[in-house]
């Protein structure tokens, strides 16, 4: 099987591969220069849709409505753009092994595929309970969402057990957005996480309280402070229960787990230099290996704006981090400089008709302001992280556009505070004078 060569090769086709070949479009890519090397079946989409709008019983996001850019405002890279771009998509194939030295990819089908620059932009893979020998993980029913395929799977589920009991495993980001979005299919859902509140990466107590109150009242149960140890199957293979490490059993047609995920790293270990679990690079996504760059999930990277190297999970660094590899990269051919990736960290979720965000860092004392009774019609509130007298993160629920605006404006300047009493009495009107 005859090689195939690019100038650039992106290695996953998630977010960060659409818009960097986006990127690339603006800075006058050529033909037959770029290919993007997928293992899933279409192309690059926004993957916060399939935990949200494309599980909806009514008028679902459905492709080509979510290809990437739209999810930033951008236009719709549908398959015939790469086309017109002569960018190569080159789908459901997976790549098995990488020599960066050689500048070698090969696929599992034994294809094999050259390069002169890569950007690794393979992201995450889902933790599974098997990887941890949970009795009876491998039943029927039991799924985990992070392509388009899982989400295909658990449609299916839904009709098929229609009002039937759901248990979402698992109180982050996966658990709070299937557990809403089963609740709208008409399931019984009961939500289960070893912490003592949900969201505890991001989520202090007080802003934990609102949401479990506010999906006790739409009907969900909320079983903390335990794990799933188990699963018994009936004699199709189904799941039917979920054992619980506190001796509890749950009846379940439908599992869902989400309990994190890991950065697709292994193809490249030992041949470049890896720190806090992802690979490491500067603050142009370049790594230790010339020529080779790493965006979203895998890239830790210099947070300037905290003078510490992290690695972020999100759909907004996925995004940006792969453009500003793209800049870098076309800046280098020219002999120009560009400038240092400057990120502000931004969380969102959305749920029933709730909306929240959030900016910055989630250290220090914190402070909580406006109405967060889950009981409220119309629930508004925000909280404010005070590290070394400064704001250092603000979040807010169920703000305007402008209001998410001066939160994060908050969080990028991070102006002094001297009382934390007065600063939650001003609340919001503290961010929008900034």
């Amino acid at each position: 099987m005859a090689a195939k060569s690019f100038k650039y090769v992106i290695v996953g086709g998630g977010v960060s591969a659409g818009y960097a070949a986006r990127e690339f479009a603006k800075q006058g890519v050529k033909p037959g220069e770029l290919a993007i090397i997928s293992k899933e079946a279409v192309a690059p989409y926004e993957r916060p849709a399939l935990s949200k709008a494309y599980l909806f019983p009514e008028s679902p996001a459905r492709l080509p409505g979510f290809h990437v850019c739209v999810g930033s405002g951008g236009e719709r890279l549908l398959p015939e753009w790469y086309k017109e771009k002569g960018i190569e998509l080159i789908l459901s194939t997976e790549i098995v092994k990488a020599d960066l030295a050689a500048k070698t990819l090969i696929s599992a089908a034994g294809e094999t595929f050259n390069y002169q620059i890569l950007i690794i932009a393979t992201g995450s893979s889902v933790i599974r309970l098997t990887d941890f020998g949970v009795q009876g993980a491998d039943a029927k029913n039991i799924y985990y969402l992070r392509e388009i395929d899982d989400a295909d799977k658990l449609i299916e589920a839904i009709k098929a057990k229609k009002n039937g009991k759901v248990v979402i495993v698992g109180g982050g980001y996966i658990g709070l957005e299937l557990s809403a979005v089963m609740k709208i299919n008409n399931l019984d859902v009961s939500m289960v996480y070893p912490e003592p509140w949900c969201m505890p990466r991001l989520f202090t107590a007080g802003i934990a309280a609102f949401y479990e109150g506010f999906y006790k009242n739409k009907g969900i149960e909320i079983i903390k402070g335990t794990v799933a140890v188990g699963f018994t199957a009936d004699s199709n293979g189904e799941v039917k229960e979920v054992k619980l490490k506190d001796g509890r059993v749950l009846k379940a047609d439908i599992v869902v787990v989400g309990v994190g995920g890991r950065p697709l790293t292994t193809l490249f270990k030992g041949q470049v230099e890896e720190e806090k679990g992802g690979i490491k690079t500067d603050a142009f996504f370049k790594t230790s290996v010339p020529n080779v760059y790493a965006v979203g999930d895998v890239a830790t990277f210099p947070l300037k704006l905290y003078k510490e190297l992290r690695r972020v999970e999100h759909v907004d660094h996925s995004r940006k981090s792969a453009e500003q590899a793209v800049k870098a990269i076309k800046a280098s051919e020219e002999g120009k400089t560009t400038e240092e990736y400057d990120y502000l960290p931004f969380f969102y979720s959305r749920s029933f008709d709730l909306s929240w965000q959030f900016y910055g860092d989630n250290v220090g004392d914190t402070v909580i302001f406006g109405d967060n009774n889950p009981e409220s019609p119309k629930p508004k509130f925000g909280s404010y992280w005070i590290k070394d007298g400064k704001v250092f993160g603000a979040f807010l629920e169920g703000g305007t556009p402008e209001e998410n605006k001066a939160i994060a404006k908050v969080a990028r300047v991070q102006p002094p505070v001297q009382n934390l009493d007065v600063l939650s009495k001003e609340g919001l009107s503290f961010a929008c004078k900034i």
